[in-house]
Parts: C-alpha cells; sequence; structure tokens
C-alpha cells in the first residue's frame, strides 16, 4: 500500500489534467519534496505502467536503455535504442515513468520528444529537478508543503505528516496546545520539503519533541537522524548507501557482517527512522539524497572497502561452482543487477580481479541457459575492460562473451571477443585447448551464419587443435548440425555415434540434447515421422527435466513440425535470443499457414527474414523466406511469391542446403505452374526430386501439401554431384524474368509490401498502425520504410507522405 501523499491533492489534479492534454509530463521541484510518490500514486492511477529507475544514470543512451529494460524489450541487431523503444511504446496506453533523473542527461529531452513524437498513445511522466525544455513537454512543479504561518491556525498537510510520522515511528502523540510553538518553529525550518519533515518527526519520537534542534537542510536533518543510531545501525546505514541497487537481506547480511536474522533487524530499525525503504519485492532501498550523505559519511571509514568485500563475498557464495551446469532457474537470477555489481566492485580493485573474472565465468551458464544473453555479454565485457585476468579463466571469459555477443547483436559481432580470447589463451597454461575452444565457437557462428564450409573446417580444426579431447563432443555437434544441413544424413548419424562414444565427462548436457533433436531433424527429412516425433519428444522431457530452457524450446520448434497439433510453449517471444527467436518465430508462422491465416503466416515470416538479415542468421532466413514466398502464393501473389523463392534458393545453394534448395524449386514449380507454364513447372519440380531422391528426402510441411507432377527427367547439366547447379538457378530465374513490367513511376519500383506500406503513411498512419494493418511487427514495418527510402532517395516519412499523394492527385 503507498504511503498517502497528504496535502497534494491539488498536484494530484494537476498531474491528472496535464497527462489529459500531454503526452509528456515533467514533474520537476527539489531533492526532498515528494516529487517520487507523487508519481507512484500517478502511476498506480493509471495501467499499465512501466516503472523506470533514473538514479545514478548519467547519459541518455543509458537511460534509454534502462526504459527497454523495464519494457523487456530487445533492441535488434543494427536498431537504435530509440528506434526500439518507439516501437514498444506505439500504439501502447502505458505510462512510461522515468524517476530520478538528477543530471542534465545529454540529448535525454530531445530523445524523449521523438518518441512523443513518433509514437501515439503511450504518455511518458519524468521527475527530475529542472525541464528539459522540449515542445512537447508539459510542467508540473511540485514545491515544500505550506507551513502554517505565525497568525494561523496549527493545521494542514505539512502538520498532518509530522504527527502522523511521528506515530508510525512510535512517538508519543504531541500536543499541539501545549507544544504549539516548538512545533511551529520546526516546521518553519524544514521549509515544507516533506523528506524534512518526516526526518524531524522520527527525531522527535527517539528523543522527544524539546530535544531536536531544527534544521534548515536535508543533509543536517539526515545527519541529525544518523546521530540517534547506534554504532552498529550507523555501520549499516553507511554501507548499504554504498549500494547503487536495490539489495535483499541476504545481501545486507554479507555487507554488514551479520546474520541474516540480525540483519533483518537493522534493516526493520533504520526503516523506522525513514532513512530506508523497503521495495514491494522486499528489497531494500535508499532515496538518492539520504544515499549521497550517507556515501558522504562512509568517507572517513573503512566502510566502503567493507562494503565491496561483503558484496564480493555474498556473489563468491551464491554463484554456481559448476562452470558448464548452470540452470535458469538459479535463485540468485532474482539478484542479477546485485551480482553485475559485485563483479564490477571485484575487478575494479587488481587484489579482486581475478576473483571478479572467476564470478563472471560462474555465472555466464545460468545466464545464457535462461537465455539472458544481453546481460551476459555486458557483465563479460565489462571485466574484460576491466584489465587482464588469469589467463585461462581470461580465454573462457572472452569467449564467453563472444558468443553471448553474437546473439545479441548478430552473428559476427563477437569474432573481435574471440581474437581477445585468443591473446589470453597464449599465456595460458594450456594453450591449444583454449585455441581449440575458441575455434569451435568460430564454427558455430559460421554455422549460424548458414556459411557451413567454413563451421565445418573449424570444428575440425578445433578437434585437431585439442590435446585432452574436452572440445571434442561440441565441435563435432557443429558437424553433426552442418552435415543435417547439407543433407549428409549417414555422415551425420556416424558423427553423432562418435559423440555418443566419448566419455561423459567430456561432453555438456546440451551437446547430447541437440544431437537427439538434429537426429529427429533426420527422421523428419525422410519421412520417418513415428521416429522423428519420439526423438524430439525425448530431447524436449529432458531438457524440460535439466531446466535446458533453450534446449527446449529447440526441441519443441521439431516437434510442431512433425505435429502441428502439439501446443506452443506461450514463452515471450520478445525476450528469447535471436538464435532461439527466429526458428520460434518461423514455426508460428507455419502454423498460421496450416491453419490457412495466410496473412498472419507472411507478416509473421517477414519479420523472421528482416531479423534473420540483420542479424546474419542465414539459416533462418532461408527457412523465412519459403514460408512467407508460400504464404504470398496463397494469397495469389505469384510474382512476388515467385522473387521470394529465387532470393531463398541462391541463399540456400550458397550455403549449401540442398533440400532448401529442393524447398524452393517445389515453391518455383507451383509459381510457374500458376501463370500457365506447366512444363517449365514439371522441370523444376524434376530438380527438387532430384535433390531429395539420393538422400532418401521427402517433402514436409506446406511443401508436401501441394505439388507438380515432375517431369521425367533433369534436363542436362542442371544437377552435378547431388547440387543444384548455376546453369539450374539461372534457368529457374528466366521463367520469371519477364514479369517486370516497365516502370512508370518511382514507385513503381517498390515491391507490392512496400506499397501497401507508402500507402498508409500517406494516410498518417504510425508504424504500429501500419503493422496491426498488414500483420507484421512495427520493426518490419520499418525495414521496409528503409528500402522505400534508399529506392527513392528521400530521407523521411514526410517526404514519402507528399510523394504517393502527389501520384494520388
Amino acid at each position: 500500500m503507498l504511503t498517502p501523499c497528504l496535502g497534494r491533492e491539488r498536484v494530484h489534479l494537476q498531474l491528472d489534467d496535464a497527462l489529459s492534454s500531454a503526452r509528456w509530463v515533467s514533474v520537476v521541484g527539489p531533492p526532498g519534496s515528494g516529487k517520487t510518490l507523487l508519481v507512484r500514486h500517478l502511476a498506480a492511477r493509471r495501467e499499465p505502467s512501466t516503472w523506470v529507475n533514473a538514479q545514478g544514470l548519467r547519459t541518455s543512451e543509458s537511460i534509454l536503455a534502462a526504459c527497454l529494460d523495464g519494457m523487456h524489450v530487445e533492441a535488434a541487431p543494427g536498431d537504435s535504442t530509440r528506434g526500439a523503444l518507439s516501437r514498444a511504446l506505439d500504439g501502447t496506453d502505458t505510462l512510461l515513468v522515468v524517476d530520478g533523473v538528477d543530471v542534465d542527461a545529454d540529448g535525454l529531452g530531445p530523445a524523449l520528444q521523438e518518441l512523443v513524437e513518433t509514437t501515439s498513445g503511450a504518455r511518458i511522466a519524468l521527475t527530475a529537478r529542472t525541464m528539459a525544455g522540449q515542445p512537447g513537454e508539459r510542467v508540473v512543479r511540485v514545491g515544500p508543503l505550506p507551513v502554517p504561518g505565525a497568525h494561523e491556525p496549527l493545521a494542514g498537510p505539512a502538520v498532518d505528516l509530522f504527527l502522523a510520522r511521528i506515530e508510525a515511528a512510535g512517538g508519543y502523540p504531541v500536543d499541539l496546545a501545549e507544544h504549539g510553538p516548538d512545533v511551529r518553529r520546526l516546521l518553519t525550518a524544514t521549509g515544507g520539503l516533506p523528506l524534512l519533515i518526516e526526518q524531524l518527526a522520527v527525531q522527535i519520537a527517539l528523543v522527544g519533541l524539546t530535544n531536536v534542534a531544527p534544521t534548515a537542510s536535508l543533509t543536517e536533518a539526515v545527519h541529525a537522524s544518523f546521530e540517534l543510531l547506534d554504532e552498529e545501525q550507523r555501520r549499516c546505514f553507511r554501507r548499504l548507501a554504498q549500494m547503487t541497487v536495490p539489495v535483499s537481506i541476504d545481501v545486507l547480511a554479507d555487507i554488514v557482517g551479520v546474520s541474516r536474522d540480525h540483519a533483518a533487524g537493522l534493516a526493520a530499525g533504520l526503516a523506522r527512522r525513514s532513512l530506508i525503504e523497503v521495495r514491494p519485492d522486499g528489497r531494500l532501498d535508499m532515496l538518492t539524497p539520504i544515499r549521497r550523505h550517507g556515501a558522504i559519511l562512509a568517507g572517513s571509514t573503512d566502510d566502503a572497502a567493507q562494503a565491496a568485500q561483503g558484496l564480493i563475498r555474498w556473489a563468491d557464495r551464491v554463484a554456481p561452482v559448476d562452470l558448464n551446469s548452470g540452470a535458469a532457474d538459479a535463485p540468485w537470477l532474482a539478484d542479477l543487477k546485485v551480482m553485475r555489481a559485485a563483479i564490477t566492485a571485484a575487478v575494479a580493485d587488481p587484489a579482486t580481479r581475478d576473483l571478479g573474472y572467476g564470478l563472471a565465468n560462474r555465472v555466464f551458464s545460468s545466464l545464457y541457459t535462461a537465455m539472458r544473453a544481453r546481460e551476459a555479454v555486458e557483465i563479460l565485457e565489462e571485466v574484460i575492460v576491466s584489465g587482464d585476468g588469469p589467463a585461462a579463466i581470461g580465454a573462457q571469459v572472452a569467449r564467453r562473451a563472444g558468443i553471448a555477443a553474437s546473439e545479441v547483436r548478430g552473428t559476427y559481432e563477437g569474432l573481435w571477443l574471440l581474437e581477445r580470447s585468443d591473446q589470453h589463451a597464449e599465456a595460458a597454461p594450456d594453450p591449444a585447448l583454449e585455441l581449440s575452444r575458441n575455434a569451435a565457437i568460430r564454427a558455430e557462428m559460421h554455422l549460424d551464419a548458414g556459411v557451413l564450409t567454413d563451421a565445418e573446417t573449424e570444428a575440425r580444426r578445433a578437434i585437431a587443435l585439442d590435446p585432452t579431447g574436452q572440445v571434442e563432443a561440441a565441435a563435432m555437434r557443429t558437424i553433426v548440425d552442418v552435415q543435417v544441413s547439407r543433407g549428409e544424413f549417414p555422415e551425420a548419424t556416424e558423427s553423432a555415434q562418435r559423440i555418443h562414444s566419448l566419455t561423459s565427462a567430456n561432453v555438456e548436457r546440451f551437446v547430447t540434447l541437440s544431437v537427439r533433436t538434429l537426429m529427429a531433424r533426420i527422421a523428419l527429412e525422410q519421412g520417418r515421422s513415428v521416429e522423428a516425433a519420439s526423438a524430439a519428444r525425448g530431447a524436449l522431457r529432458e531438457a524440460e527435466k535439466l531446466a535446458e530452457d533453450r534446449m527446449a524450446l529447440l526441441a519443441e520448434v521439431v516437434l510442431r513440425q512433425i505435429e502441428p497439433e502439439t501446443p506452443a510453449n506461450t514463452v515471450d517471444r520478445e525476450s528469447l535470443p535471436w538464435a532461439v527467436r527466429l526458428p520460434v518465430l518461423a514455426q508460428d508462422a507455419r502454423d498460421h499457414f496450416l491453419a490457412g491465416d495466410f496473412a498472419r503466416a507472411a507478416g509473421l515470416a517477414a519479420d523472421v527474414v528482416v531479423l534473420a538479415d540483420s542479424c546474419r542468421l542465414g539459416r533462418d532466413a532461408v527457412d523465412g523466406r519459403l514460408t512467407l514466398a508460400h504464404a504470398l502464393l496463397a494469397q495469389d501473389e505469384p510474382e512476388q511469391a515467385a522473387t521470394t523463392f529465387l532470393y531463398a534458393l541462391e541463399q540456400a545453394a550458397a550455403m549449401p542446403m540442398p533440400l532448401r534448395v529442393a524447398d524452393a524449386f517445389d515453391g518455383l514449380a507451383l509459381a510457374a505452374d500458376r501463370r500457365g507454364g506447366s512444363r517449365q513447372a514439371r522441370q523444376l519440380a524434376a530438380v527438387a526430386r532430384a535433390l531429395r531422391a539420393p538422400r532418401l528426402a521427402v517433402p514436409w510441411g506446406y511443401a508436401a501439401l501441394k505439388r507438380i507432377d515432375p517431369a521425367r527427367t533433369v534436363p542436362d547439366g542442371w544437377i552435378e554431384d547431388g547440387q543444384a547447379t548455376s546453369a539450374a538457378i539461372e534457368a529457374a530465374a528466366a521463367v520469371f524474368a519477364d514479369h517486370h513490367e516497365e516502370t512508370v513511376s518511382a514507385l513503381d519500383s517498390l515491391t507490392k509490401a512496400e506499397r501497401q506500406v507508402a500507402e498508409r503513411v500517406a494516410d498518417g498512419k504510425t508504424s504500429r498502425q501500419i503493422a496491426g494493418e498488414l500483420f507484421l511487427s512495427p520493426r518490419t514495418v520499418d525495414a521496409h520504410l528503409s528500402h522505400i527510402y534508399r529506392k527513392l532517395d528521400i530521407s523521411s516519412r514526410a517526404k514519402l507522405a507528399v510523394m504517393v499523394a502527389d501520384l494520388r492527385s
């Protein structure tokens, strides 16, 4: 339950009125005036709302990133923080509260102005010392509470707050008739600042009304309250002031160096004195002015160092011991911000930097399994830039940072971190082993990008470099994945058997789960549906049992491909790392297609394509384009479908993924038949059959729903060594080469999807509104706009709207 906002009825009305007429309200006033409490009441009256604590953040980028975190939104690789936040807010009625902007953050005002201009519906409430001075900003000023003058009755909100806090702190009721002059004198000294009034009230509850001296500043009031604490409470206060994030009782116990029960008692005492806040989740926090004074008091003591040591001690106690088996349900994940602060403190001191490296290394598996790759890469990069740690651990930290960076920022964005890991490896006790591990990760990056030859080369190099056999299983898993992608099923099965023959100590859990899922994929490709479903279901159950969330989702995707009636996991797609999110979204699109909802299938598949291209996840881009092309064909758009099939064909052939090439040829056969080229259609279908036959593969999913009867033979030169040749690809493109009409205006260079977006921009619709009409995501709408701007050589929605309007007229 929120603390009552005494005497602020008028300000409440001002806030409500401001938000009804403007979408950005800044609540400004001096420290201690109660801005935060006022906005908490505002947020409680306006659901949904997102609360962002901006205290201590020094740049606009860090504040905007905190807003994304608060809304649980991940920016795509290459995406700006502003763009991602704009899309998250657009078309919603969310109240975004940014509390505690206590510095003039560079560029924050223009950034918020841009959010207001590019979105509709969402509201922003900001608490700060000063206004931003932007056109869309409405300012509500919060001043002190009115204090009764010398000849006015001793009543009003300042008096009510004063008396209520004395009683809440356990003090005796104050007789205003007897102590009126003292009360008036003390309230006058506070200037009506609520936080000052509360501090004086707590002091009175402890020592009595006549023993409290008036204070003219918040610092004096906080210090007076501090002086009334015993030495243990003072130490607790000073050490808690070193924490920049809310902490639990367990953390407090470690930083103070007492038992948990004792820490709870100390916290209760400080809370009664209004020196700390107890948040709804039970964590302890301080208002910025109070924390600032606590930090000053600690300057002449060793409390800052002792608090850091206690924080590190807590982290060392709760972090996993096993480097490779962290679970997504690890209890310490609830205190991730505190863990990050502990690691930061550890690496900041050369004496504890090695321990900081170790802590970062130990928490990685839990973060990765919980699919919190962004937090992982931020923590690990902070460790790396702090200075060199132990060579072997440093190599692993940099390598793991590379793994996470590739998922968050794009497939190859972690390469520089692997190079840093190579540098650490040279000084490690076993350089060959570390270099082998790095090669195995490079192989995975190439695999995600669809550069299969490089992936296999790096994986085999990893095995050759490995002197211990520890890396072999992971590298062989990559090889199995490459072989499955290339349709080399006997070789993949043999490689999987080799993994099973290795000692269990050298095989991580995710490796065996992944291999089982890949074996299910082979059975699916070859039409052995019962075997495929059994293998996928087994991998799914085992992953769920082990809390391997990532592998559970990937196994579920395969099971949904085999048995479309399988219920889809309700996990928030937007929170997933790209390497997991895209296969899940691609399967969602297939489900819509099979259900006959072709528009939604096309929209979702288009999202997959846009995201896969930006992340450089090549195999997912092929899957997305195949689904998109089929959905376009089902919506009677054969020309655009053919273009999309051809693009998927070229991508799949370059990797190579011959079975996806076969899918593209089947799709092109349908498109050719739709435009009356039955002979050409049968030739294209014959290529698909010829690619599947030596692999004992069959079409599945939507590719099996409707097919063209293939010709008896494939034209000479179209198939070579089981792969479609460039001649076959060129012949397929030639079938559709004549469908382009002569361009009569600049807008005719746009695809149908781009034209639909352009028309709606001219109607004044936002990206979110357009996305809703076209069954796309706002991100995909913005990607279409980027393509439109490039084609038309323009740079804004306004210019596009003018071009469309001119054409209409």
